[in-house]
Protein backbone atom coordinates (compact mmCIF):
# COMPACT_ATOMS: atom_id res chain seq x y z
CA UNK A 1 0.00 0.00 0.00
CA UNK A 2 1.34 3.37 -1.02
CA UNK A 3 0.42 5.77 1.77
CA UNK A 4 1.07 8.75 -0.45
CA UNK A 5 -1.73 7.74 -2.82
CA UNK A 6 -4.03 5.83 -0.49
CA UNK A 7 -5.83 8.86 0.93
CA UNK A 8 -6.87 9.90 -2.56
CA UNK A 9 -7.79 6.36 -3.57
CA UNK A 10 -9.83 5.71 -0.42
CA UNK A 11 -11.87 8.87 -0.80
CA UNK A 12 -12.95 7.69 -4.27
CA UNK A 13 -14.70 4.65 -2.79
CA UNK A 14 -18.53 4.55 -2.89
CA UNK A 15 -20.04 5.95 0.30
CA UNK A 16 -22.37 2.96 0.79
CA UNK A 17 -19.45 0.56 1.26
CA UNK A 18 -16.75 3.06 2.25
CA UNK A 19 -15.90 1.87 5.75
CA UNK A 20 -16.00 -1.82 4.91
CA UNK A 21 -13.75 -1.46 1.89
CA UNK A 22 -11.20 0.66 3.77
CA UNK A 23 -11.09 -1.86 6.63
CA UNK A 24 -10.79 -4.74 4.16
CA UNK A 25 -7.95 -3.08 2.26
CA UNK A 26 -6.04 -2.24 5.45
CA UNK A 27 -6.46 -5.81 6.73
CA UNK A 28 -5.13 -7.16 3.45
CA UNK A 29 -2.11 -4.86 3.52
CA UNK A 30 -1.32 -5.40 7.24
CA UNK A 31 -2.16 -9.11 7.71
CA UNK A 32 0.16 -9.60 10.69
CA UNK A 33 -0.71 -6.40 12.56
CA UNK A 34 -3.54 -5.23 14.76
CA UNK A 35 -6.15 -2.87 13.31
CA UNK A 36 -8.82 -0.98 15.20
CA UNK A 37 -11.55 1.11 13.56
CA UNK A 38 -13.25 3.77 15.66
CA UNK A 39 -15.50 6.78 15.50
CA UNK A 40 -15.49 7.26 19.27
CA UNK A 41 -15.08 10.92 20.19
CA UNK A 42 -13.22 9.89 23.36
CA UNK A 43 -10.36 8.63 21.17
CA UNK A 44 -8.92 12.15 20.97
CA UNK A 45 -5.25 11.55 20.27
CA UNK A 46 -4.45 15.26 19.85
CA UNK A 47 -5.55 16.07 23.41
CA UNK A 48 -3.70 13.03 24.74
CA UNK A 49 -0.55 14.17 22.96
CA UNK A 50 -1.09 17.73 24.18
CA UNK A 51 -0.80 16.41 27.73
CA UNK A 52 2.58 14.91 26.86
CA UNK A 53 1.37 11.31 27.02
CA UNK A 54 2.29 10.39 23.44
CA UNK A 55 3.88 11.94 20.38
CA UNK A 56 2.05 12.54 17.10
CA UNK A 57 3.64 13.27 13.75
CA UNK A 58 1.34 14.26 10.89
CA UNK A 59 2.62 13.05 7.53
CA UNK A 60 3.05 15.89 5.07
CA UNK A 61 2.90 13.45 2.16
CA UNK A 62 0.17 12.80 1.20
CA UNK A 63 -1.28 16.24 1.82
CA UNK A 64 -2.95 16.45 5.27
CA UNK A 65 -6.31 18.20 4.94
CA UNK A 66 -6.91 20.68 7.78
CA UNK A 67 -10.15 22.50 8.51
CA UNK A 68 -9.83 25.99 10.01
CA UNK A 69 -12.50 27.70 12.09
CA UNK A 70 -12.71 30.87 14.15
CA UNK A 71 -13.57 30.55 17.83
CA UNK A 72 -15.16 33.73 19.11
CA UNK A 73 -14.57 34.75 22.69
CA UNK A 74 -15.31 37.63 25.01
CA UNK A 75 -11.93 39.15 24.17
CA UNK A 76 -11.58 38.59 20.44
CA UNK A 77 -11.10 35.06 19.17
CA UNK A 78 -8.64 32.45 18.02
CA UNK A 79 -8.04 30.06 15.16
CA UNK A 80 -9.01 26.42 15.68
CA UNK A 81 -7.52 23.72 13.48
CA UNK A 82 -8.83 20.19 13.01
CA UNK A 83 -7.52 17.42 10.81
CA UNK A 84 -10.00 15.95 8.35
CA UNK A 85 -7.91 13.56 6.24
CA UNK A 86 -4.37 12.51 7.16
CA UNK A 87 -1.89 9.78 7.96
CA UNK A 88 -0.22 10.13 11.35
CA UNK A 89 2.50 8.27 13.22
CA UNK A 90 2.11 7.89 16.98
CA UNK A 91 4.81 6.99 19.48
CA UNK A 92 3.60 5.69 22.85
CA UNK A 93 5.52 3.72 25.47
CA UNK A 94 8.27 2.78 23.00
CA UNK A 95 5.67 1.53 20.52
CA UNK A 96 4.82 2.97 17.12
CA UNK A 97 1.37 3.15 15.53
CA UNK A 98 -0.04 4.40 12.25
CA UNK A 99 -3.30 6.33 12.43
CA UNK A 100 -5.43 6.95 9.36
CA UNK A 101 -8.13 9.63 9.59
CA UNK A 102 -10.74 9.84 6.85
CA UNK A 103 -13.75 12.15 6.52
CA UNK A 104 -16.45 11.85 3.89
CA UNK A 105 -19.97 13.03 3.13
CA UNK A 106 -22.98 10.80 2.58
CA UNK A 107 -26.64 11.77 2.39
CA UNK A 108 -25.80 15.33 3.38
CA UNK A 109 -23.92 14.34 6.54
CA UNK A 110 -20.17 14.43 7.18
CA UNK A 111 -18.66 11.40 8.90
CA UNK A 112 -15.17 10.79 10.31
CA UNK A 113 -13.50 7.53 11.27
CA UNK A 114 -10.02 6.56 12.38
CA UNK A 115 -8.08 3.35 11.80
CA UNK A 116 -5.32 2.58 14.30
CA UNK A 117 -2.63 0.14 13.12
CA UNK A 118 -0.04 -1.40 15.44
CA UNK A 119 2.20 -4.39 16.04
CA UNK A 120 -0.64 -6.49 17.49
CA UNK A 121 -4.32 -6.32 18.32
CA UNK A 122 -3.45 -6.20 22.00
CA UNK A 123 -1.18 -3.21 21.40
CA UNK A 124 -3.74 -1.14 19.48
CA UNK A 125 -6.46 -1.95 22.01
CA UNK A 126 -4.18 -0.99 24.90
CA UNK A 127 -3.41 2.38 23.31
CA UNK A 128 -7.08 2.93 22.44
CA UNK A 129 -8.09 2.20 26.04
CA UNK A 130 -5.40 4.49 27.45
CA UNK A 131 -6.49 7.43 25.29
CA UNK A 132 -10.21 6.93 25.98
CA UNK A 133 -9.66 6.46 29.72
CA UNK A 134 -7.63 9.66 29.91
CA UNK A 135 -10.14 11.66 27.88
CA UNK A 136 -13.08 10.52 30.00
CA UNK A 137 -11.41 11.35 33.31
CA UNK A 138 -12.96 14.40 34.93
CA UNK A 139 -10.21 16.88 35.81
CA UNK A 140 -11.25 20.41 36.79
CA UNK A 141 -14.19 20.04 34.41
CA UNK A 142 -17.86 19.14 34.34
CA UNK A 143 -19.07 16.62 31.80
CA UNK A 144 -22.00 18.12 29.87
CA UNK A 145 -24.25 15.99 27.65
CA UNK A 146 -25.75 17.80 24.67
CA UNK A 147 -26.51 16.96 21.03
CA UNK A 148 -25.85 13.29 21.66
CA UNK A 149 -22.31 13.54 23.04
CA UNK A 150 -20.28 14.49 26.08
CA UNK A 151 -18.20 17.64 26.29
CA UNK A 152 -16.04 18.95 29.10
CA UNK A 153 -16.92 22.39 30.43
CA UNK A 154 -14.34 24.26 32.46
CA UNK A 155 -16.65 27.29 32.51
CA UNK A 156 -19.35 25.36 34.37
CA UNK A 157 -16.73 23.79 36.62
CA UNK A 158 -15.44 27.18 37.77
CA UNK A 159 -18.99 28.50 38.15
CA UNK A 160 -19.60 25.61 40.54
CA UNK A 161 -16.32 26.18 42.37
CA UNK A 162 -17.35 29.79 42.94
CA UNK A 163 -20.75 28.79 44.31
CA UNK A 164 -21.36 28.44 48.03
CA UNK A 165 -24.25 27.39 50.20
CA UNK A 166 -23.17 29.98 52.75
CA UNK A 167 -24.72 32.90 50.87
CA UNK A 168 -27.80 30.98 49.71
CA UNK A 169 -30.87 32.20 51.56
CA UNK A 170 -33.70 29.70 51.89
CA UNK A 171 -36.44 29.25 54.48
CA UNK A 172 -35.72 27.39 57.70
CA UNK A 173 -33.27 24.52 57.41
CA UNK A 174 -34.07 23.67 53.78
CA UNK A 175 -30.52 23.93 52.42
CA UNK A 176 -29.06 22.12 55.44
CA UNK A 177 -31.61 19.31 55.04
CA UNK A 178 -30.78 18.79 51.36
CA UNK A 179 -27.03 18.89 51.99
CA UNK A 180 -27.21 16.46 54.92
CA UNK A 181 -29.46 14.14 52.93
CA UNK A 182 -26.89 13.78 50.16
CA UNK A 183 -23.91 13.79 52.51
CA UNK A 184 -25.39 10.89 54.50
CA UNK A 185 -26.20 9.02 51.30
CA UNK A 186 -22.62 9.11 50.03
CA UNK A 187 -21.30 8.11 53.46
CA UNK A 188 -23.68 5.16 53.80
CA UNK A 189 -22.64 2.74 51.07
CA UNK A 190 -21.75 0.00 53.55
CA UNK A 191 -25.07 0.39 55.36
CA UNK A 192 -27.06 0.11 52.14
CA UNK A 193 -25.10 -3.00 51.15
CA UNK A 194 -25.50 -4.56 54.61
CA UNK A 195 -29.29 -4.31 54.37
CA UNK A 196 -29.34 -5.23 50.67
CA UNK A 197 -30.81 -1.87 49.65
CA UNK A 198 -29.99 -0.33 46.29
CA UNK A 199 -27.46 2.47 46.90
CA UNK A 200 -29.04 5.09 44.70
CA UNK A 201 -31.02 8.25 45.26
CA UNK A 202 -33.33 10.55 43.33
CA UNK A 203 -33.93 14.12 44.48
CA UNK A 204 -36.05 16.73 42.75
CA UNK A 205 -36.15 20.44 43.55
CA UNK A 206 -39.56 21.91 42.77
CA UNK A 207 -40.72 25.50 42.46
CA UNK A 208 -41.10 28.57 40.28
CA UNK A 209 -37.97 29.91 38.56
CA UNK A 210 -35.60 32.29 40.27
CA UNK A 211 -35.89 30.92 43.80
CA UNK A 212 -32.54 29.24 44.37
CA UNK A 213 -32.73 25.82 42.72
CA UNK A 214 -29.76 26.40 40.41
CA UNK A 215 -27.72 28.01 43.20
CA UNK A 216 -28.58 25.06 45.45
CA UNK A 217 -27.32 22.58 42.86
CA UNK A 218 -24.06 24.46 42.26
CA UNK A 219 -23.47 24.86 45.98
CA UNK A 220 -24.14 21.16 46.59
CA UNK A 221 -21.79 20.08 43.82
CA UNK A 222 -19.05 22.30 45.23
CA UNK A 223 -19.56 21.21 48.83
CA UNK A 224 -19.89 17.47 48.12
CA UNK A 225 -17.10 17.34 45.50
CA UNK A 226 -18.28 14.22 43.66
CA UNK A 227 -18.10 13.81 39.88
CA UNK A 228 -20.95 15.61 38.14
CA UNK A 229 -22.64 14.76 34.85
CA UNK A 230 -24.82 17.61 33.59
CA UNK A 231 -27.55 16.85 31.04
CA UNK A 232 -28.66 19.72 28.82
CA UNK A 233 -30.85 17.72 26.48
CA UNK A 234 -31.64 14.22 25.26
CA UNK A 235 -32.39 15.59 21.79
CA UNK A 236 -29.83 15.29 19.01
CA UNK A 237 -29.84 15.56 15.26
CA UNK A 238 -28.22 12.21 14.54
CA UNK A 239 -29.22 10.01 17.48
CA UNK A 240 -32.44 9.08 19.23
CA UNK A 241 -33.61 10.11 22.69
CA UNK A 242 -33.42 6.49 23.81
CA UNK A 243 -29.82 6.11 22.66
CA UNK A 244 -28.88 9.35 24.41
CA UNK A 245 -30.61 8.39 27.65
CA UNK A 246 -28.72 5.09 27.60
CA UNK A 247 -25.44 6.95 26.97
CA UNK A 248 -26.06 9.18 30.01
CA UNK A 249 -26.82 6.28 32.34
CA UNK A 250 -23.94 4.19 31.00
CA UNK A 251 -21.54 7.04 31.78
CA UNK A 252 -23.14 7.57 35.19
CA UNK A 253 -22.64 3.92 36.14
CA UNK A 254 -19.00 4.09 35.07
CA UNK A 255 -18.47 7.35 37.00
CA UNK A 256 -20.25 6.31 40.21
CA UNK A 257 -20.37 7.53 42.87
CA UNK A 258 -21.55 10.60 41.02
CA UNK A 259 -24.33 13.15 40.65
CA UNK A 260 -26.38 13.40 37.44
CA UNK A 261 -27.99 16.83 37.11
CA UNK A 262 -31.27 16.97 35.18
CA UNK A 263 -32.32 20.61 35.18
CA UNK A 264 -35.86 21.29 33.95
CA UNK A 265 -36.83 17.63 34.04
CA UNK A 266 -40.23 18.46 32.56
CA UNK A 267 -38.52 19.56 29.33
CA UNK A 268 -36.17 16.55 29.18
CA UNK A 269 -38.78 13.80 29.53
CA UNK A 270 -41.72 13.49 27.15
CA UNK A 271 -44.27 10.93 25.99
CA UNK A 272 -41.79 9.47 23.52
CA UNK A 273 -38.85 8.82 25.84
CA UNK A 274 -40.58 8.39 29.21
CA UNK A 275 -40.77 4.59 29.22
CA UNK A 276 -37.12 4.21 28.26
CA UNK A 277 -36.06 6.76 30.88
CA UNK A 278 -37.94 4.83 33.57
CA UNK A 279 -36.31 1.58 32.49
CA UNK A 280 -32.89 3.17 32.92
CA UNK A 281 -33.81 4.66 36.30
CA UNK A 282 -35.12 1.48 37.89
CA UNK A 283 -34.99 -1.26 35.27
CA UNK A 284 -32.54 -4.09 34.72
CA UNK A 285 -29.31 -2.15 35.24
CA UNK A 286 -28.22 -1.21 38.74
CA UNK A 287 -27.42 2.45 39.35
CA UNK A 288 -25.26 1.90 42.41
CA UNK A 289 -23.86 5.16 43.74
CA UNK A 290 -25.80 7.32 41.27
CA UNK A 291 -27.73 10.36 42.48
CA UNK A 292 -30.26 11.90 40.11
CA UNK A 293 -30.56 15.56 41.08
CA UNK A 294 -33.38 17.14 39.09
CA UNK A 295 -35.26 20.42 39.03
CA UNK A 296 -38.60 21.45 37.63
CA UNK A 297 -40.62 24.63 37.40
CA UNK A 298 -43.67 22.66 36.28
CA UNK A 299 -44.23 19.50 38.34
CA UNK A 300 -47.72 19.24 36.87
CA UNK A 301 -46.14 18.48 33.48
CA UNK A 302 -44.19 15.48 34.78
CA UNK A 303 -45.83 12.07 34.65
CA UNK A 304 -46.88 10.84 38.13
CA UNK A 305 -44.95 7.64 37.40
CA UNK A 306 -41.80 9.77 37.66
CA UNK A 307 -42.80 12.29 40.32
CA UNK A 308 -44.70 10.12 42.76
CA UNK A 309 -42.98 6.75 42.84
CA UNK A 310 -40.50 6.75 45.75
CA UNK A 311 -37.97 4.43 44.13
CA UNK A 312 -37.39 7.02 41.39
CA UNK A 313 -37.36 10.47 43.00
CA UNK A 314 -37.71 9.61 46.66
CA UNK A 315 -37.11 13.15 47.94
CA UNK A 316 -38.89 16.30 46.83
CA UNK A 317 -37.90 19.71 48.16
CA UNK A 318 -40.02 22.76 47.46
CA UNK A 319 -38.54 26.17 46.64
CA UNK A 320 -41.31 28.70 47.04
CA UNK A 321 -41.28 32.48 46.68
CA UNK A 322 -39.38 34.05 49.58
CA UNK A 323 -41.39 35.17 52.59
CA UNK A 324 -40.69 38.40 54.48
CA UNK A 325 -37.90 36.88 56.60
CA UNK A 326 -36.04 35.56 53.53
CA UNK A 327 -36.52 38.82 51.66
CA UNK A 328 -35.12 40.75 54.60
CA UNK A 329 -32.09 38.46 54.81
CA UNK A 330 -31.48 38.68 51.07
CA UNK A 331 -31.78 42.47 50.97
CA UNK A 332 -29.47 42.82 53.97
CA UNK A 333 -26.94 40.55 52.26
CA UNK A 334 -27.02 42.66 49.11
CA UNK A 335 -26.95 45.90 51.08
CA UNK A 336 -23.83 44.87 52.98
CA UNK A 337 -21.98 44.31 49.71
CA UNK A 338 -22.82 47.77 48.35
CA UNK A 339 -20.64 50.86 48.52
CA UNK A 340 -21.53 52.86 51.62
CA UNK A 341 -22.90 55.72 49.52
CA UNK A 342 -25.47 53.42 47.90
CA UNK A 343 -26.55 51.46 50.95
CA UNK A 344 -30.10 51.45 52.24
CA UNK A 345 -30.93 52.64 55.72
CA UNK A 346 -32.39 50.18 58.22
CA UNK A 347 -35.81 51.65 57.52
CA UNK A 348 -35.17 51.34 53.78
CA UNK A 349 -34.29 47.67 54.15
CA UNK A 350 -37.51 47.00 56.03
CA UNK A 351 -39.61 48.93 53.51
CA UNK A 352 -37.98 47.17 50.55
CA UNK A 353 -38.69 43.77 52.08
CA UNK A 354 -42.32 44.66 52.73
CA UNK A 355 -43.10 46.03 49.25
CA UNK A 356 -41.53 43.08 47.42
CA UNK A 357 -44.01 40.41 48.44
CA UNK A 358 -44.34 37.99 45.53
CA UNK A 359 -40.84 38.73 44.21
CA UNK A 360 -38.54 35.80 43.53
CA UNK A 361 -34.88 35.99 44.47
CA UNK A 362 -34.13 36.62 40.80
CA UNK A 363 -36.46 39.62 40.82
CA UNK A 364 -34.91 40.88 44.06
CA UNK A 365 -31.52 40.74 42.40
CA UNK A 366 -32.90 42.64 39.42
CA UNK A 367 -34.34 45.19 41.86
CA UNK A 368 -30.88 46.01 43.19
CA UNK A 369 -29.24 46.06 39.76
CA UNK A 370 -31.85 48.38 38.27
CA UNK A 371 -31.89 50.57 41.39
CA UNK A 372 -28.12 51.03 41.23
CA UNK A 373 -28.29 51.99 37.56
CA UNK A 374 -31.09 54.44 38.28
CA UNK A 375 -29.30 55.92 41.31
CA UNK A 376 -26.18 56.61 39.23
CA UNK A 377 -28.32 58.73 36.89
CA UNK A 378 -30.06 60.75 39.64
CA UNK A 379 -27.80 60.41 42.69
CA UNK A 380 -27.78 64.16 43.36
CA UNK A 381 -31.58 64.32 43.46
CA UNK A 382 -32.63 61.57 45.86
CA UNK A 383 -31.45 58.73 48.11
CA UNK A 384 -31.27 54.97 47.59
CA UNK A 385 -34.26 54.27 49.86
CA UNK A 386 -36.48 56.24 47.48
CA UNK A 387 -34.94 54.74 44.35
CA UNK A 388 -35.37 51.16 45.55
CA UNK A 389 -39.07 51.71 46.24
CA UNK A 390 -39.58 53.33 42.83
CA UNK A 391 -37.85 50.44 41.10
CA UNK A 392 -39.88 47.91 43.09
CA UNK A 393 -43.06 49.52 41.75
CA UNK A 394 -41.67 49.47 38.21
CA UNK A 395 -40.68 45.80 38.44
CA UNK A 396 -44.07 44.84 39.86
CA UNK A 397 -45.72 46.41 36.83
CA UNK A 398 -43.41 44.35 34.62
CA UNK A 399 -44.40 41.21 36.50
CA UNK A 400 -48.02 41.89 35.55
CA UNK A 401 -47.39 42.66 31.88
CA UNK A 402 -44.60 40.15 31.10
CA UNK A 403 -44.34 36.41 31.20
CA UNK A 404 -42.65 36.11 34.61
CA UNK A 405 -40.96 32.84 33.78
CA UNK A 406 -39.38 34.23 30.63
CA UNK A 407 -38.17 37.28 32.51
CA UNK A 408 -36.71 35.28 35.38
CA UNK A 409 -35.04 32.68 33.20
CA UNK A 410 -32.69 35.42 31.99
CA UNK A 411 -31.13 35.56 35.45
CA UNK A 412 -31.87 32.04 36.68
CA UNK A 413 -28.27 30.91 36.25
CA UNK A 414 -27.32 33.58 38.78
CA UNK A 415 -30.26 33.13 41.09
CA UNK A 416 -29.53 33.40 44.77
Amino acid sequence: MNKETYLHDALQLPSQSFTYMVSQQLAAHYPDQGILQTGDCDFDVRSYAGAGLCEVQVHQQPYPQINYSWLRGEEGGEIARSLENAWQTITWQDQSFDLLLLSWTAYGTTYSLQWLIGASQAAVEAFFSAVCDWNTEIRDEIMVFDEGSWEKSQELYYAIKNASLDNLILPGTLKQDIFRDLQRFFESKATYEHYNIAWKRGIILVGPPGNGKTHMIKGLLNALDYPCLYVKSFDAQYSTNNANIRAVFDRARRSAPCIVVLEDLDSLINDTNRAFFLNEVDGFNANQGVVLLATTNHPEDIDPAIMNRPSRFDRKYYFSLPELAERLAYIEQWNTALHSSTQLTEAGIQQAAEVTEGFSFAYLKELFVSALMRWIDIKDQTDMDTVILEQATFLREQMVTEDPEAAEEETEDDEE
